[in-house]
């Protein structure tokens, strides 16, 4: 039995935030705007996406080739965290309150702009 649960454990997917070149993390610090419930349902919808992936819809859609979203649906509004894989890291670039249909261009531009940052290593 210790055995079984010492496997679950290591194939995780740690979950790491992106930080800025002068020491920021982004979706930490989105985060800590919302409230108790909310920052919980991210969560665990995070947290789901560390000790499930690969998943697919209705949590994570792949939004383009090295970036997905784990959607959640909050009360009265919907939360996109956007994020990418590196070195078997689930990487949390951008989060944000989606209030369109589409994922808004400066949105995803923003994400993409930091994957590149995080795969380049710096």
């Amino acid at each position: 039995m210790i055995h079984l649960e010492k496997m679950k454990i290591e194939n995780h997917l740690p979950v790491l935030f992106y930080r800025t070149d002068t020491g920021k993390e982004p979706v930490r610090e989105w985060l800590q705007f919302l409230s108790k419930k909310e920052k919980k349902l991210i969560g665990e919808d995070i947290k789901t996406v560390q000790f499930g992936w690969p998943l697919g819809m209705p949590l994570v859609r792949k939004l383009i080739p090295g970036i997905w979203e784990i959607r959640t649906q909050l009360d009265n509004k919907i939360s996109r965290v956007l994020f990418t894989i590196y070195e078997n890291h689930c990487v949390l670039l951008h989060g944000f309150i989606k209030k369109t249909q589409k994922i808004p261009k400066q949105d995803l531009d923003l994400a993409i702009q930091r994957m590149k940052q995080v795969k380049k290593g710096g």
